[in-house]
């Protein structure tokens, strides 16, 4: 059975605190190397950019200087602590409570979308991603940097097996084949680095 909303929501509120912690060892090892590289793929020339899932704000050190940024959670306690980290850092970003599967702006509104970890925890991962297509402008991008299911079959399982015990401890699924779900959607283009073959995709898609 899949946690409703509000069972994440107080899950992620519960995390919040702890959250920067508990994912240091892997940011060290490299999550921050993949956040670097998304920030990397996003046009130049992009001037609004979205971020769904900003979490604590553990993107905010690779935000491009020259755009204007809003980004949301779903999570009020890991927007608490996403506020602070903004005022301590400076950086120019604008934070609201919103949900990922029914986001509160105009069609094609941004230049480019960007996720981190996200759709591993969102409970009906089409409907978010067709939420970011939506609202991503005609020629515009979707960048997600996503942890998926792994393509070896023995892991594979294993993960399978796992996967509620994670998802209760971390509110996150490690069974997702977010890949084969944005392929799904209306996009012209999908590029997966060539980079990301592992348990790691970064996903760059074009509206």
């Amino acid at each position: 059975m899949k946690p409703d909303r509000l069972t994440l929501q107080k899950r992620y509120d519960r995390l919040a605190p702890f959250f920067d912690v508990l994912t240091a060892m892997m940011e060290g090892l490299s999550f921050k190397t993949w956040r670097q590289r998304l920030w990397q793929q996003v046009d130049k020339d992009a001037y609004h950019i979205l971020e769904v899932g900003v979490g604590t704000g553990k993107n905010f050190a690779y935000y491009p200087g020259y755009a204007q940024i809003t980004a949301i959670d779903f999570s009020a306690e890991m927007l608490k602590h996403a506020q602070q980290k903004r005022d301590k850092l400076s950086t120019k970003v604008e934070l609201y409570p919103m949900d990922v599967e029914s986001l509160c702006f105009a069609d094609n509104s941004f230049d480019v979308v960007v996720a981190s970890f996200v759709f591993c925890s969102v409970p009906h991962p089409l409907k978010g991603l067709k939420e970011l297509y939506r609202v991503c402008k005609p020629g515009g991008q979707v960048i997600l940097l996503e942890h998926v299911i792994s393509s070896n079959p023995a892991l594979a399982w294993l993960m399978q097996r796992l996967n509620t015990l994670v998802r209760f401890l971390f509110g996150a699924n490690i069974n997702r084949d977010t890949v084969k779900h944005i392929q799904s959607c209306p996009f012209t283009t999908v590029h997966v680095d060539v980079r990301s073959r592992g348990l790691v995709k970064l996903i760059e898609a074009r509206k």
